[in-house]
């Protein structure tokens, strides 16, 4: 089955009812739901599914509230040539396409991605490549986008050979969903394009809830371990899908188990006509506390937000050493505080 991406081939499988508002919400944003992600859905309640929720359109994000951004994070901002943010001194992002394998409803940059999105043509990625070659300072270069695992073997394989031709690029990471929605495209051939180079890379994967890690993801990513690549996960904390401390140590647990080390848990952005997906930041390092009680370190993600005008992630954690300068005590796993000498 192809993916889905119109509100009729929503309809025909039973995910919406015609409603003219949904029109409006599909003008604004695209619809992309594949084959896999669609067989993880509970089709007798849709609307409260974790992964329906995640790809289906819905009538709330109409709602604009006040303070929400088309740019929540500040790309445009931080953008010195096309295709290229530069936030950090020693890395930049890429961004070589907006096409995706699923439009992801709370996706921070859902007014910029869709199938027909602009690509950087080659003059374009070479000037990009030529704004790195300029600038030794940058160690790092993120692939991200859309989805850097939508362009053609071919033409992904040329764009990380020229950035590990940059003798100062000693990273290239790449941020995808792919080998989760689509583990199909994980193919021999796409595996071979991301081998290790002199210059080290590093794949994110985004996974938000442990039903997306299916047989054939699974699969896929061992496919990637086992060609060397080094694995790290993506997740953001989303109201009515992953926002109990069961299914975030559920998800921890399979991610570590398929070789992917937890990284970082995003608070959600401050994105227009996505305040239903948002929690508290209290709530969040509430359940970030739960954690630390029950998971291994290896499975604990770090809990972030973007700062918005593009000034970067910082941690958010809940704090544990009590703020009297005169008594320092820190705070137990479980919840016990105890002195500590300063």
């Amino acid at each position: 089955m192809p993916t889905l991406r119109t509100l009729k081939d929503l309809e025909r499988e039973g995910l919406v009812t015609s409603d003219p508002r949904l029109s409006q919400v599909a003008d604004g944003m695209a619809i992309g739901l594949t084959e896999e992600m669609l067989a993880q859905i509970d089709r007798r309640n849709p609307t409260s599914d974790p992964i329906a929720r995640q790809f289906v359109p819905d009538v709330r994000e109409l709602n604009v509230a006040p303070g929400e951004l088309a740019d929540p994070i500040g790309d445009e901002a931080r953008s010195p040539i096309k295709g290229i943010v530069h936030r950090y001194p020693d890395r930049v992002l890429l961004k070589p396409l907006h096409a995706c394998p699923v439009y992801c409803r709370f996706c921070f940059r859902r007014e910029k991605v869709g199938p027909g999105a602009e690509a950087l043509n080659d003059a374009e990625l070479e000037a990009a490549l030529g704004y790195i070659r300029a600038r030794p300072e940058i160690w790092e270069v993120v692939l991200t986008g859309g989805d850097p695992l939508m362009m053609a073997p071919r033409r992904l394989t040329t764009l990380i050979e020229g950035l590990d031709a940059i003798a100062h690029v000693a990273v290239v990471r790449v941020h995808s969903r792919v080998p989760i929605v689509e583990p199909s495209r994980i193919t021999d051939e796409l595996v071979q394009t991301l081998r290790q180079r002199r210059a080290a890379v590093w794949l994110a994967v985004h996974c938000n809830h442990s039903r997306e890690l299916t047989v054939a993801s699974r699969a896929a990513l061992t496919r990637l371990t086992e060609a060397g690549l080094p694995l790290i996960g993506q997740t953001v904390l989303l109201s009515g899908i992953n926002d109990d401390v069961d299914t975030l140590d559920r998800l921890m647990r399979d991610l570590v188990s398929c070789r992917v080390k937890p990284y970082y848990l995003h608070h959600p952005d401050l994105v227009r006509g996505t305040g239903h997906f948002r929690v508290s930041i209290e709530r969040g390092q509430e359940l970030m506390r739960a954690l630390r009680g029950r998971l291994s370190g290896l499975a604990q993600p770090i809990y972030v937000l973007d700062v918005p005008g593009g000034h970067g992630k910082v941690p958010i954690g809940p704090a544990y050493l009590g703020n009297d300068p005169d008594a320092l005590s820190v705070e137990d796993a479980f919840g016990g505080r105890h002195p500590y000498p300063g």
